[in-house]
């Protein structure tokens, strides 16, 4: 990995209120500290300048960017953990993979875990905890193809695994692209939606952040 440098910017909020915050996680930056002084810039320490109260719901890898939502409250960190370890939390994300699928759409059922001499690398194995991604087409040419997302689970790498597995890396990934397919100035991963229940009063929302590539 190449040494940390966070991007120097303001926090783009795109909703607020008594119970949550979400923002565009730029590509780039931590969600949270990391070990050692020199992994303290993250997101949420960047946050709770702004809201002193601040809590962790989920992560995004140091290089996806797009949609997170963090809790205001104990009552809303506890209602929220609740519906992503419940899968009631829908996601979907965009990116750009290395060449061209044969096919339009497929799912990748693959378990998943840590390659312990390699972390925070993650591999696919029988004894991995189970992972499965839906994946659609939206444009294939130029020797790439434009994908959504739409992962069931939420293992650590998981998408980057999953594309990289079915030989389609997704373009820029450090640790899961090889060659060409590695020189890209960012890893193309973006969270663009992401719709939960809002935690005081349970009505169903919906955030979007603009895909950047």
């Amino acid at each position: 990995m190449d040494a940390y440098d966070p991007p120097d910017e303001p926090l783009r909020l795109l909703h607020d209120d008594h119970a949550i915050v979400v923002v565009d996680k730029p590509p780039g930056l931590l969600s949270v500290p990391g070990r050692g002084e020199h992994l303290a810039d993250c997101l949420i320490a960047r946050l709770r300048r702004v809201f002193p109260t601040v809590l962790l719901v989920h992560r995004l890898d140091r290089d996806t960017s797009g949609v997170m939502v963090f809790a205001l409250t104990p009552q809303a960190q506890r209602h929220l953990g609740w519906q992503f370890e419940e899968r009631r939390v829908r996601k979907t994300y965009l990116a750009r993979l290395w060449g061209e699928t044969a096919q339009a759409e497929g799912v990748v059922d693959l378990p998943l875990r840590v390659d312990w001499p390699n972390r925070p690398r993650q591999i696919v194995a029988p004894d991995g905890r189970p992972a499965l991604t839906r994946w659609t087409a939206l444009r294939r040419g130029g020797g790439e193809t434009r994908v959504r997302l739409l992962p069931e689970t939420g293992r650590s790498h998981q998408l980057r695994v999953h594309m990289a597995a079915i030989g389609h890396p997704i373009l820029g990934d450090p640790f899961y692209a090889e060659g060409p397919a590695r020189d890209f100035p960012r890893l193309m991963l973006h969270a663009e939606t992401l719709g939960f229940r809002h935690p005081d009063g349970g009505r169903p929302v919906r955030f979007r952040a603009p895909v950047p590539f």
